[in-house]
């Protein structure tokens, strides 16, 4: 589409140069061959809207070219022709930008799998593959299902799944997960769960479901392009029939001082195409894309420059969103068994997982230079934490409420974590003992929410993570509600609860269980530094350098271009209505008039639209003076680690 707008450009500027040279025939020719160039895609576009019998904008524009032509004025209609095709393929590079609701996930999730019988290889349709089967991956080949490995030696990408960029390292005993990929030796291993089961399939069923909710946005020049296109025919008929019968002009012999029927109606035909109306919103759209891009937030196309200024509710995740994510062990409490053992058989589970906590305690046991062992039959728990062998023996790693499911008046029992601490409890036969960890709060996040409140903007933090962890975070950072121990099912259907009370909602996240959520919103936004490939792909906004306040900038660029939309559509329209009074009500309007009339309208409004390219205002961090919540202590301001004897 750009190249046939560039084509139709130079040969309408070259037409124009012939004619002014009076070398007609070769002028005609180069004006129709702009004509085919930039009314290719017109003609297609029309003629499928056509056929289900839509009359859109396209419509008309495509009766406007041929009407010039028929008028003698050939520059004029390849001049509108170059606007519109560029507006076109403009609109459509932007469009272009957006992604289909889960090609990351979708991406990582093989079709086939090399199963072994009888030790021969064997293509099997992955969704044919059932536990127990063994399978082989090799070099550069996706893991087809969740698979513990029993052979061979290798790394595996999941960045697609996780967002953890390093591959890491398998052996036997390790499980790989279902859509990573297998970046260096041959492995071979046991199935340990159907295709459908696995934590990769889980997460697609989530997001398709969500994306059913997602409302398209709509175009004010779409949204009643059949009755506009109506209103304009009807219009040029009544005057052509009007200045013929009741005027007695010429049909279609035009003089200078005596138009024809046939003119005027063209003319009014001119002033109310609605090349303007088509630029308004595409031209803004992109111009703020641009300039976020500059800032360091990327929208994911025009809908969400469009949705953004209109949230009422922003939902948060907690850890590595509110919080900066970097966990530090702090505080051991052991029950059963003794520490060594609880941390050799937490980090066994913990290496399979790329959580924050999960990072921190295998962080923890690297550094205390523990046994390394390895875990099998590895299943991730959302919400709850994982359950795996090590040793033979079946571990639990989770939440108290995975650890004590059996004996809920046992988790009543044992004490809460302190102030700023989160907990993770492991079990297994004579093993029983408690994690306590802490995060920090990002220092932006309370200034960020006290201008959202100040918007009148109503914040929620949606957390997996306990309620007096929650609540703590929730206070310190100013967040209006807080609502924790939820599963990623629980938070979209919190989402879902409040887009059915009416509300618009957009949800910053940055985890892979995060996804869910943010195809759920109405506008889904990503932390891009650290943030998973799924959910960064699932937002329409990302904030490319990781900086929470980026989320203001973004809101600013959307309300900015909303108003320059709302001005680009006031001047188009006011135009295109003042012409056609005047061109109703006169006979002495031109069609040079008509056509400067609707060209001058249409770079206002380009030139309106990249005023959102100018060095973006002042931002209003500087306008709250009310001292901020305290803080979360820092890890690196506490005291030395401690840990409690066994009990």
């Amino acid at each position: 589409m750009a190249w046939r707008s560039g084509a139709c450009a130079v040969l309408a500027v070259t037409g124009w140069i012939l004619q002014s040279a009076h070398f007609q025939n070769a002028a005609m020719g180069c004006y129709w061959a702009a004509f085919l160039a930039g009314g290719w895609d017109l003609t297609r576009e029309t003629w499928a809207e056509f056929r289900r019998l839509e009359f859109t904008t396209h419509f008309l524009m495509l009766l406007v070219v041929p009407a010039t032509a028929a008028l003698g004025a050939w520059g004029e209609g390849a001049l509108l022709l170059v606007l519109f095709s560029a507006s076109a393929a403009l609109e459509q590079f932007a469009m272009g930008r957006t992604r289909s609701a889960i090609d990351a996930l979708l991406r990582g999730a093989p079709k086939t799998a090399v199963v072994l019988r009888d030790g021969s290889p064997v293509d099997v349709p992955v969704e044919d593959v059932i536990p127990g089967m063994r399978v082989r991956i090799t070099p550069g080949q996706q893991v087809p299902v969740d698979v513990e490995i029993t052979n061979g030696e290798s790394a595996c990408d999941e960045s697609s799944l996780t967002g953890e960029s390093i591959p890491v390292e398998k052996r036997r005993g390790d499980t790989a997960l279902a859509g990573t990929i297998n970046v260096q030796g041959v492995l071979e291993g046991t199935v340990l769960r159907a295709a459908g089961e696995s934590t990769l399939q889980r997460m697609i069923g989530l997001i398709e479901r969500a994306q059913h909710l997602r409302a398209p946005s709509q175009r004010l020049a779409d949204a009643f392009g059949t009755r506009y296109t109506a209103v304009v025919l009807t219009a040029c008929t009544a005057l052509f029939l009007w200045s013929w019968l009741a005027e007695n002009r010429e049909v279609f012999q035009t003089a200078t001082d005596a138009p024809s029927a046939f003119y005027r109606a063209m003319v009014l035909l001119v002033v109310m195409s609605p090349c303007a109306l088509v630029l308004s919103v595409p031209s803004a759209i992109l111009s703020a894309i641009a300039s976020g891009a500059r800032q360091g937030v990327l929208f994911r196309g025009g809908g969400a420059v469009e949705k953004l200024a209109q949230v009422t509710v922003v939902c948060l995740d907690k850890t590595g969103t509110l919080t900066e994510g970097h966990f530090r062990v702090r505080e051991m409490n052991v029950l059963e068994g003794d520490e060594d053992t609880l941390l050799i058989k937490a980090a066994a589970l913990a290496r399979l997982s790329t959580h924050p906590v999960s990072r921190a305690l295998a962080r923890e046991a690297t550094a205390r230079h523990t046994d390394e062992q390895t875990a099998t039959s590895v299943e991730n728990l959302p919400g709850a934490g994982v359950r795996g062998q090590v040793n033979g023996r079946d571990v639990w790693l989770g939440n108290r409420h995975l650890i004590f499911r059996d004996d809920p008046e046992g988790a009543g029992r044992m004490p809460p974590p302190g102030d700023a601490l989160s907990e993770v409890w492991l079990r297994s036969d004579g093993l029983l003992g408690q994690f306590l960890l802490r995060d920090s709060l990002r220092p932006e996040a309370s200034e960020m929410l006290a201008s959202l409140h100040t918007e009148g903007v109503r914040t929620v933090m949606l957390t997996g993570d306990r309620d007096s962890a929650a609540q703590l975070i929730g206070t310190a950072s100013g967040v209006g509600e807080v609502r924790s121990g939820l599963k990623p099912e629980d938070k979209v259907a919190a989402i879902e609860a409040f887009k059915k009370g009416g509300a618009r909602v957009a949800m910053v996240g940055d985890g892979v269980n995060d996804a869910p959520c943010l195809a759920a919103a109405d506008v889904g936004v990503a932390m891009g530094a650290r943030g998973s490939d799924a959910a960064i792909e699932q937002a329409d906004v990302v904030l490319m350098h990781d900086r929470l306040e980026n989320f203001l900038v973004a809101r600013d660029l959307s309300r900015h271009a909303r108003r320059i939309i709302a001005q680009n559509i006031t001047i188009s329209l006011g135009v295109m209505g003042l012409m056609a009074i005047m061109t109703i009500f006169s006979s002495k309007v031109l069609l040079s008039v008509g056509v400067a009339m609707h060209e001058g309208s249409t770079a206002v409004v380009v030139l309106n639209s990249l005023r959102l390219l100018l060095p973006s205002r002042h931002r209003r961090t500087t306008r709250h003076q009310s001292p901020a919540p305290s803080p979360l202590p820092s890890p690196t301001t506490v005291e030395p680690e401690t840990h409690t004897p066994p009990a």
